[in-house]
């Protein structure tokens, strides 16, 4: 096949993709979605702009990936913002005040101020009620047992419906949807477009897929980046989860850890991996007067990943 054949053949395929993808809701939650309403460029655009000061250079596809590896592991940043992506998403409403403090994108939300608001509220299942976690003031860690879950759950959905009855109540009798709706519960789902450029989701999609994150959000961003972004641009995806979702950067105060670990062992006649007695000694000076150090914590959990402390 000639490279010409191959090129209308892979277009033929790309646009078989996108009339898949278009308009096509993946649920998320009990009845939310993420939704594809159109895209502008793919991989190669990035590798188009990037090479724009150079002229025509190199177009073999394993070219373009090594350049989309180096453009994204070195942070250069302009030519991802070449591609963009418009979403409509159906999300509560709590979990979209954090959605939306990414202020890089335009949006347009569903206003319940000129429409009656969307008749659906995230359910939480018995089983998955969590407990507040002891570590992080933000975060939550195992779930509840189950009998406590039951009673959430049915209380939960006893708040729901009262708050949509008195809603409902309030506009039969003439108040003004603009007011009608101050009590609505945050669980109730609203809609929105939602569109930004490459960089800038990457950037989101980073936040909200790591495991810090709430499980809610964490839910819609891996449904926008493995449905959607990965089968559209699977070579900025190979190298975002090479480079970003599963990396781990290291500090100043990290890597000087390191060496004096491994120059510990080695005065020892020592391999990894060390103990954590061996790491306390071998932290940084300005984290030893600490009782807690979340810097510390996060130091000791990159080199047991890196299998240099032992667990």
């Amino acid at each position: 096949m000639t490279e010409t054949a191959e090129n209308a053949a892979a277009l033929i395929d790309r646009q078989a993709l996108l009339n898949e993808l278009r308009w096509k809701k993946f649920p998320v939650l009990d009845d939310g979605f993420v939704c594809l309403v159109d895209i502008m460029g793919d991989d190669s655009s990035i590798v188009q702009a990037a090479r724009v000061s150079y002229g025509e250079g190199t177009k073999k596809a394993s070219d373009d990936r090594t350049l989309i590896r180096y453009l994204l592991r070195h942070r250069h940043t302009t030519p991802f913002e070449m591609v963009e992506l418009k979403f409509l998403v159906r999300v509560p409403m709590d979990c979209w005040r954090q959605w939306i403090r990414h202020r890089t994108a335009n949006v347009n939300e569903y206003s319940t101020r000129y429409s009656i608001a969307i008749d659906s509220t995230q359910t939480t299942p018995v089983d998955e009620w969590r407990s507040q976690s002891q570590t992080n003031r933000q975060g939550s860690e195992s779930y509840l047992p189950a009998d406590v879950g039951e009673r959430l759950t049915a209380t939960e959905r006893e708040l729901q419906e009262h708050t949509r009855r008195v809603y409902q109540e309030r506009l039969d009798l003439g108040v003004a949807r603009e007011q009608a709706r101050k009590d609505l519960p945050l669980s109730t789902y609203t809609e929105a477009y939602w569109k930004v450029d490459l960089h800038n989701l990457l950037h989101f999609l980073s936040l909200r897929m790591d495991s810090h994150a709430q499980l809610e959000i964490r839910e819609y961003s891996a449904a926008i980046g493995r449905k959607i972004v990965q089968p559209l641009l699977p070579m900025v995806w190979e190298a975002f989860e090479d480079y970003r979702l599963h990396a781990s950067g290291l500090s100043r105060l990290e890597i000087g850890c390191i060496q004096r670990l491994m120059q510990q062992a080695a005065a020892n006649g020592r391999v990894p991996p060390l103990s954590v007695e061996d790491f306390f000694v071998a932290q940084d000076p300005t984290w030893r007067e600490l009782t807690r150090s979340r810097e510390r914590d996060e130091c000791l959990a990159k080199l047991q990943e890196l299998g240099l402390v032992a667990t």
